[in-house]
């Protein structure tokens, strides 16, 4: 793409103002409904999947899986083909009218008690759509932004986009707190989990009626006016190598990168506060949302930097720092939020003894999966119970077992037992080792006495300071790397296959990786080793972005 050298130094316009404050605004409400599924999900799952059988909540399991993350790259595939023929305004709008919509039905759709099978295959449809639409509306939105920015500007411009992600999560958050604490957990289990899907319909008018009064981009418009918008954006975005190269880059070389580190700073601290180290749920969320609070205005101020000294190198240096500290990081938040965790880690050695052919690697993405040899038995006990462990090789054939203090516990085999036989043996297995573990020291949850909440925020705020330097700049750069004519099309496929396949995937990769090797803190790695590569790549193959004049459409 062509540069430009002259920069913008004046104040932001009002028709500017109104056109960050529509698209930030209409993508807060999309990533709010998007986290309300998420945040529900188990409440949502008894009442729509309760009464169906194993083999249809297994499928139910996976399409709602696939809605969540595997189906956002085909909403932008579909989305972005419209925003690079017919127009970003008209597109993007349609998304968040698909999403809106969606999640207001989820608020009314009776459960399975009620209309049996249909209520499930209902949910899961308006899953896909909600997948979907999310697929097009960020793309739309970054893209919307930055050709209504002046050059020099893009990166403080489509900066407030990058903060509706975090404060989307932030207010589904508040609303679920805040209609729990008025109902009470008994109602809002029956009735109340509703009310949040309700609400969102006052933020769904409002983003409607702005966005409807809203002009084209310009760059679009001068493009649709010279003649010359793509006939074929698909084709020309991954069918011609000159933009298919770039596409690749933008995933591998940004992208993949950004995500990991935006998903573990947002939502793998919630899961190893709450999951790992048995913080209990209130307090963790609230914790993660004064840091999200604290750490949100970084997205503007990285985004603005980026304008003076580039795009790369902030990224890039965001997901270095980030790979270099998580350990040190991750390594503190135990010390400070359950210190009796890491003194049992620390003194009460654990060791599993088992045929390592009878161990699986326990990637379970969808939660439905069974593992039901001896030695999986085992390792997912510990690692859910936060138990440090070491592995020791047994003979072939031999039934895995469990090393705690003195006490060697063995484990049993699920494969041919019947139902009832299969739930006694793990009721006594479980009874067995969680007397062990206690014994040994490690807690069952985290003592509020004991933690130190001032420093667990602190290393929160560090953490979202990371997403704030990957992700600032992250919409910027995107578009300036493609043309006017399939840039819709082009940057949203790279960014929804990095956050929703390389992002979305973290917490369950990072489970079998720690159930795999014993270690709770062994799931890092991979966000570090994506991180890495993305350094690498983007340093040696991805070219500065900040000075590319946007109104090309070649």
């Amino acid at each position: 793409m062509a540069t430009v050298q002259t920069t913008t130094a004046r104040g932001m316009t009002a028709e500017e103002r109104k056109v960050i404050f529509a698209s930030s605004l209409g993508t807060v409400f999309e990533w709010y409904d998007f986290y309300l599924y998420g945040s529900l999900a188990a409440i949502i799952a008894k009442q729509f999947f309760a009464g169906t059988d194993p083999n249809t909540a297994f499928i139910f399991a996976l399409l709602a899986f696939a809605a969540g993350f595997i189906v956002r790259p085909f909403g932008a595939l579909v989305f972005g083909r419209l925003g690079d023929m017919i127009g970003r305004k008209y597109t993007f709008l349609v998304t968040i009218l698909i999403m809106g919509v969606s999640t207001f039905i989820v608020g009314l759709l009776p459960n399975y008690a009620s209309i049996g099978i249909a209520a499930p295959i209902i949910l899961i449809t308006l899953r896909i759509l909600q997948g979907l639409a999310l697929g097009g509306e960020y793309g739309g939105a970054a893209t919307y932004v930055a050709e209504h920015a002046p050059h020099g500007r893009r990166g403080a411009y489509t900066a407030w986009i990058q903060t509706t992600a975090t404060l989307g999560l932030f207010l589904s958050l508040m609303v679920i707190l805040g209609t729990r604490t008025a109902v009470g957990e008994a109602a809002f289990a029956d009735w109340g989990w509703r009310v949040p899907f309700l609400v969102s319909v006052f933020l769904l008018a409002i983003s409607v009626w702005i966005r409807l009064s809203m002009n084209e981009s310009p760059a679009f418009a001068k493009m649709k006016a010279e003649g010359k918008t793509s006939k074929a954006p698909l084709a020309e975005s991954f069918g011609q190598w000159k933009n298919l190269k770039i596409v690749i880059l933008a995933l591998i070389g940004l992208t993949a990168g950004q995500a990991v580190v935006w998903y573990t700073g947002q939502f793998y601290a919630l899961f190893f506060l709450t999951q790992t180290l048995k913080v209990d749920g209130a307090t963790a969320n609230l914790l993660i949302a004064a840091s999200l609070v604290i750490g949100t205005p970084f997205f503007i101020i990285f985004g603005t930097l980026s304008d003076k000294i580039g795009r790369k190198p902030i990224i890039l240096g965001g997901c270095l720092i980030a790979a270099v500290t998580y350990f040190p990081i991750f390594h503190a938040l135990t010390h400070y939020a359950n210190p009796a965790l890491e003194n049992a880690i620390k003194n009460a050695p654990v060791v599993v003894t088992a045929d390592p052919a009878d161990c699986q690697f326990q990637f379970n993405p969808t939660g439905t999966k069974k593992f039901t040899s001896s030695c999986d038995i085992v390792k997912a006990k510990l690692a859910a119970a936060s138990v440090n462990y070491s592995n020791e090789a047994a003979p072939a054939g031999t039934v895995a077992s469990v090393k705690i203090g003195d006490k060697v516990i063995p484990s049993y085999s699920a494969n041919g037992l019947s139902k009832d036989d299969a739930a006694a043996k793990e009721k006594a297995f479980s009874k067995d080792v969680a007397d062990a573990i206690k014994a040994a020291g490690y807690p069952t949850k985290a003592d509020p006495a004991q933690m130190n909440k001032g420093m667990v925020l602190l290393l929160l705020v560090i953490l979202v300071i990371y997403v704030t330097m990957v992700y600032g700049p992250i919409a910027a750069m995107l578009v300036e790397m493609f043309p006017t004519r399939i840039r819709y099309t082009s940057m949203s496929l790279p960014y929804h296959i990095g956050n929703g396949w390389f992002g979305g995937l973290l917490p369950t990769t990072a489970f079998a990786l720690v159930a795999f090797k014993g270690d709770i803190y062994y799931g890092l790695w991979y966000p570090i080793i994506i991180a890495l590569v993305t350094v690498v790549i983007g340093m040696l193959f991805v070219r500065e972005s900040k000075d590319n004049d946007i109104y090309a459409a070649d």
